[in-house]
């Protein structure tokens, strides 16, 4: 039996899990790391913190399995993208915090280059819409708020990277400094048509080329681990974002095939083969994992989904565990009339809003718990119904059903939900944690545990099919009234 292991470093917490052949879970080890939040709309994390916990749930998942390192054929890598990580090429120490994905601090140089009118020209290269968001702005701010660090990244002593080249880095003791075009067309730096840095961009940007790490296909043998890691050096053969591993992992191999992630956010992808279908419904255009060709997908992406639940567990303590938010929620029959607007750090696609707030609306004198829960698993599916909505027009075909992953598809009444607002069946895997295997599966073609795409694909297997069962137009009345509680959140903060 040969086994794969799978590094996924998310958001909230890093996870390793082995995988043997046949695509089965072995083993998980996870550990939850800290959030900073600095200022309103800052979020921060610990870079060290990220590899210290990264690198124990590694060895945890091999210790669970009883697995000597030599019995793994190969490590693939996925992480959340868009976090900015620069550190010392010589001493390997970050220069500052990471800065999230979620994080806002660059709304307004966003504003400021959206009103030069160059966001037709960025999207034209990047099929991304300008937002703080993405990993440009971080780095800028790096180079400008931290004193000297513009000279020293000009010498070419400083290294960027998102968290997959970080974890690379650190596995490889700075051998490796690398990415994939997954993780690289989320930068806004990189041109996704012709698979390279944009000279434009940096100069846009003022990041000097020799921050940057090489773009090199998402399954690849890149190196291995140094040996006092594990006890033996292992291949380094897989990396991808983590929504474009997930939909590796959920076998969306042909343009037309859709994957959603419930994860601390919440992300809908649409493969669309080898072509690049610029969006007009605010969604953005991504590359997706690449073994030879180029693959490009449709992407929605929801700030806040997963992480809604955080929040009524440390925030409200409504709940004391996340898995307790569905009985809550179901304690009573409807969100009677609540609304919960998520916009904790603004709204993601398709509206785009670093400046809307979270938001309450409907409540009355016989609002209780039970509707603030249940209005806050509704919010996860109305948010995700609008990406596909938007998809579906940018497409313009019609899906004929949506595959679901992460922590939060497990709900069972979120995913009744969510099959009731879309109108078509929403189908769970057995395997819910199919971001971590799209890693092991793109590891492991790298390493011959796998021989194809074909032959990954028949590993997929159903859990539960959802089906829809309300009528189409008291799905269409709910989405109604879900737009009007959202425009009481955008725009909040705006002076």
């Amino acid at each position: 039996m040969r086994y794969v292991l799978a590094l996924d470093q998310g958001t909230t917490s890093s996870r390793a899990i082995v995988f043997d052949e046949h695509g089965r879970l072995r083993s998980v080890a996870q550990k939850e790391f800290r959030q900073f939040f600095p200022q309103p709309g800052w979020v921060e994390h610990d870079p060290e913190e990220i590899w210290r916990t990264q690198l124990a749930c590694a060895k945890g998942a091999l210790k669970k399995a009883k697995l000597r390192p030599e019995s793994i054929a190969a490590i693939g890598i996925t992480n959340q993208r868009e976090t900015a990580v620069a550190w010392d090429r010589g001493t390997g120490k970050p220069v500052h915090n990471a800065i999230v994905w979620q994080d806002r601090r660059t709304a307004g140089r966003c504003e400021a280059l959206k009103k030069q009118g160059l966001a037709p020209a960025i999207a034209a290269k990047t099929g991304l819409v300008i937002d703080p968001y993405f990993s440009a702005t971080k780095l800028s701010w790096f180079l400008e708020a931290i004193p000297g660090l513009r000279a020293r990244a000009e010498r070419g002593d400083i290294a960027f990277g998102t968290i997959d080249t970080w974890l690379a880095w650190k596995l490889s003791d700075g051998g490796l400094h690398l990415t994939d075009p997954s993780n690289a067309s989320r930068t806004m730096l990189y041109d996704i048509h012709r698979g390279e840095w944009d000279d434009d961009l940096l100069k846009l940007f003022r990041i000097p080329r020799a921050m940057l790490p090489e773009v090199r296909p998402s399954s690849q043998i890149y190196g291995n681990t140094r040996k006092a890691l594990f006890g033996a050096e292992i291949p380094i053969a897989g990396i991808a974002g983590d929504q474009q591993a997930a939909l590796f992992g959920q076998a969306c191999h042909e343009a037309g095939m859709a994957k959603n992630t419930y994860g601390t956010g919440c992300f809908l992808l649409l493969n669309t083969g080898d072509r690049a279908i610029a969006s007009k419904n605010g969604l953005i255009t991504t590359r997706a994992a690449q073994i030879d060709a180029k693959q490009f997908a449709l992407e929605g992406s929801v700030f806040i989904g997963g992480a809604v639940v955080q929040w009524l567990r440390d925030g409200l303590k409504l709940i004391r565990k996340s898995v307790d938010v569905e009985k809550l929620a179901a304690s009573v029959p409807d969100s009677g009339g609540v609304y919960l607007v998520p916009a904790f750090t603004g709204l993601g696609a398709p509206h785009w809003d670093p400046y809307a707030r979270g938001t309450i609306v409907g409540l009355t004198r016989g609002s209780n718990a039970g509707h603030i829960a249940r209005a806050a698993l509704e919010s996860i599916a109305f948010q995700s119904a609008e990406l596909l909505r938007a998809m579906q027009k940018d497409a313009g075909l019609e899906l004929k059903e949506l595959r679901v992953d992460g922590g939060a598809a497990a709900d069972d009444l979120l995913m009744q939900f969510q099959a009731d607002l879309l109108g078509v069946p929403v189908v769970r895997p057995k395997v819910l944690e199919t971001t971590a295997l799209g890693a092991a599966y793109l590891a492991g073609l790298a390493t011959g545990v796998w021989q194809s795409r074909e032959e990954i694909a028949k590993q997929w297997e159903v859990a539960q099919r959802f089906e829809p069962r309300i009528k189409g137009e008291d799905a269409e009345q709910r989405m109604q009234e879900w737009k009007r509680a959202l425009e009481r959140a955008k725009g909040w903060q705006k002076r």
